[in-house]
C-alpha cells in the first residue's frame, strides 16, 4: 500500500500523526451528495446500486484524501437476507412494517447468506480497492446485535426504547434468540466484507450507550464478543473498530468485546478515555458541532485531540457522525490540519 498509516494506527506502531477520516464522511454534507441524491431520491438505491454506492463512497475521498474509505451503506442492509424486511423514508429514517415482537417471527429467520442477499456488497468493496489502489484503507461496517435488535424491534428510531426494553426485562430469554441470531448473521457479514476487500470492519453499537452497565453486559456486550470470536477465527489480522454513542457509562467494559479498536464519541476527554482503556488503540473524538467554528478553534481542538490521544494506537476521527450542515470548507480545513499535525505541534506543543 502506498499508504497504510490507519493499518500502521490499528497496530499500534508509532507515528508522526495518525491517520484520518470522519463518519458519515460520504453523504449529506457534500454538494455532489446532495445533487446525487437528487437525481436517485430512494435511499436504498444509492446504497445497493454498486456504481452509485462507489461513486458516494470516493466523493469525500477524491475532495479530501484521507486515510480511510469507507463503503457507503447502512447498517440495516443485511437484514432483509435474513428476514427482516425494511424500507429507509427519507427525514423519517428506517421504517419495518413488521415488528420482531414474537417467537414465531424469530424462529422463522434464516441464517444470511451474503453472495445470495447481498451481491452488490462484493463489487462495491471490491471496486473501491481497485479506485483507491491503496492511497487509503478501505473500511466496512456493520450494525451490532442490540442497536439492529432495537430498530427490527421498535420499528422505527426510538427515543426511549421502551419496546426492545420491555422484551429484554418481560422475556428476556426471546430477546436472547434474537440477538444471537443477529450476531451469527453479522458475523457472517463481517468476514464476507473482508472477503470482498474491506481491510478493517467497524461494529455500530450506535445504541447500547443507552442501556445501564448491567444491561450492557447482559445483552450488548455477549453479543459483540460472539461476533468477534467468529471473525478472529478465520481473519485474525484484520483490525476490528467498536463504536458506541453516549459511551462515557460503559468505556471500560467496551474492550471486553474482543476489538482491536475503540472508537470514543465526543462526550469524553481524550486524555480520561486513553486512562480508562489502557492499552487498547482509540479512534476519535471531535464534537461534529466544532467544524461549524472558526479555523482557529477546528485546529485548536483538532491537534488537543492528538496532544492527548499521543502517537501510538490513534486513528483521528470525529465522536460522531458529521452533521449534514457542516461548511464543506471546514471539514477540508479538520483533514488538513491532521496531516500538518506532526508540524503544528512541534510549533505549537
Amino acid at each position: 500500500m502506498v499508504n497504510d498509516r490507519l493499518l500502521r494506527a490499528a497496530r499500534g506502531e508509532a507515528l508522526d500523526r495518525p491517520p484520518v477520516w470522519m463518519m458519515r464522511q460520504a453523504g449529506r454534507f457534500m454538494k455532489v451528495y446532495r445533487e446525487l441524491r437528487q437525481k436517485y431520491p430512494s435511499f436504498r438505491e444509492r446504497s445497493e446500486n454498486p456504481d452509485l454506492a462507489v461513486e458516494i463512497s470516493l466523493q469525500p475521498f477524491r475532495a479530501f484524501k484521507p486515510d480511510g474509505v469507507i463503503m457507503f451503506s447502512d447498517i440495516l442492509t443485511p437484514l432483509p437476507g435474513m428476514g427482516i424486511p425494511f424500507d429507509i423514508v427519507e427525514s423519517k429514517g428506517p421504517m419495518f412494517e413488521d415488528p420482531i415482537r414474537t417467537r414465531a417471527q424469530i424462529e422463522a429467520l434464516t441464517p444470511l447468506d451474503p453472495e445470495a442477499s447481498l451481491p452488490f456488497v462484493r463489487k462495491i468493496l471490491s471496486t473501491l480497492r481497485q479506485e483507491v489502489d491503496g492511497q487509503a484503507t478501505v473500511l466496512g461496517f456493520v450494525g451490532a446485535p442490540w442497536t439492529l435488535a432495537a430498530y427490527a424491534v421498535e420499528g422505527k428510531s426510538s427515543k426511549d426504547y421502551s419496546i426492545v426494553k420491555g422484551m429484554a426485562f418481560r422475556e428476556p430469554e426471546l430477546l436472547h434468540q434474537l440477538l444471537s441470531k443477529l450476531a451469527d448473521a453479522i458475523a457472517t457479514y463481517v468476514k464476507y466484507q473482508i472477503d470482498c476487500g474491506a481491510q478493517v470492519v467497524q461494529l455500530f453499537d450506535s445504541w447500547a450507550g443507552r442501556l445501564n452497565p448491567i444491561d450492557y453486559e447482559t445483552f450488548a456486550l455477549p453479543y459483540e464478543q460472539q461476533i468477534v470470536r467468529q471473525v478472529k477465527a478465520t481473519h485474525p489480522d484484520t483490525p476490528l473498530i467498536l463504536y458506541i454513542n453516549d459511551s462515557a457509562g460503559i468505556l471500560d467494559r467496551m474492550p471486553k468485546s474482543g476489538v482491536d479498536i475503540i472508537s470514543v464519541d465526543w462526550t469524553l476527554d481524550m486524555a480520561e478515555a486513553r486512562q480508562r482503556l489502557g492499552k487498547v488503540a482509540v479512534q476519535g473524538n471531535l464534537d461534529p458541532c466544532v467544524l461549524y467554528g472558526t479555523k482557529e478553534l477546528i485546529r485548536e481542538r483538532t491537534l488537543d485531540v492528538i496532544r492527548k490521544a499521543g502517537n501510538r494506537g490513534h486513528i483521528m476521527n470525529l465522536g460522531h457522525g458529521i452533521l449534514p450542515t457542516t461548511p464543506e470548507e471546514n471539514a477540508a480545513f479538520f483533514f488538513e490540519t491532521v496531516k500538518q499535525a506532526d508540524h503544528l505541534l512541534a510549533a505549537h506543543p
